[in-house]
């Protein structure tokens, strides 16, 4: 019987230190494949120029990329540690749908429960949200913005076909908005959430059923 091909990595991609750092520090365990936590640093241009760069690398070559980290809530009612599970994300360079975004609800929900997960548009920015401009991108249809996750999507399938997705924890809304992320309790409520997403991750990415040709 001939061995079964190794399934396809996962790229799991955020932008800050502090992100990283609950994301190393989370569940590693019950993953099938390989995984890359990458930080890929600040804004759309740092997004688009790492994710580029790490799949150009032919051992990263067909690997689902999920891009995660902390958002901007942007409907009423929306709260520091809510889960945002991407449609689609978009910028003003287009719109890339989300791959299996029913799957990841159901996870982080089991993963998580009690936590509110939202669904919907996530839109990018090229700098932090602050006051109208909240109002400005929820009339376009978006729940959240955040400045990375649609360059990252984008990129990825740009490099070539492949699942992506997009999760992110909600840090600020509007009646939360938030001035420092480290300091205050949202933040440290976001962080916590952050930490504990992995499992959610690995299903998903394990549900693609997508082997390494």
């Amino acid at each position: 019987m001939s061995p079964q091909p190794a399934p396809a990595p996962l790229l799991i991609a955020c932008a800050l230190g502090i992100e990283h750092l609950a994301l190393r520090s989370g569940d590693r365990g019950g993953t099938d494949g390989p995984v890359t936590v990458l930080r890929t640093g600040m804004g759309p241009a740092a997004a688009e120029r790492s994710v580029t760069r790490v799949l150009a690398d032919p051992a990263l070559g067909e690997a689902a990329v999920l891009a995660t980290g902390f958002c901007a809530g942007l409907a009423p009612g929306m709260h520091p540690g809510d889960l945002v599970v991407a449609e689609e994300t978009r910028d003003p360079r287009g719109t890339v749908r989300c791959v299996g975004t029913d799957r990841l609800v159901k996870e982080l929900i089991r993963t998580l429960p009690g936590r509110t997960v939202h669904t919907g548009p996530l839109t990018g920015s090229d700098h932090v949200v602050r006051g109208h401009e909240r109002s400005d991108l929820l009339a376009t249809g978006a729940i959240a913005v955040d400045m990375e996750s649609a360059a990252t999507l984008l990129s990825a399938v740009r490099v070539g076909e492949r699942p992506v997705a997009a999760v992110r924890v909600v840090v600020d809304a509007p009646e939360h908005e938030l001035v420092r992320i480290g300091t205050v309790r949202g933040g440290i409520s976001a962080f916590r959430v952050l930490r504990s997403v992995l499992p959610a991750f690995y299903e998903w990415h394990r549900s693609l059923l997508l082997p390494r040709r």
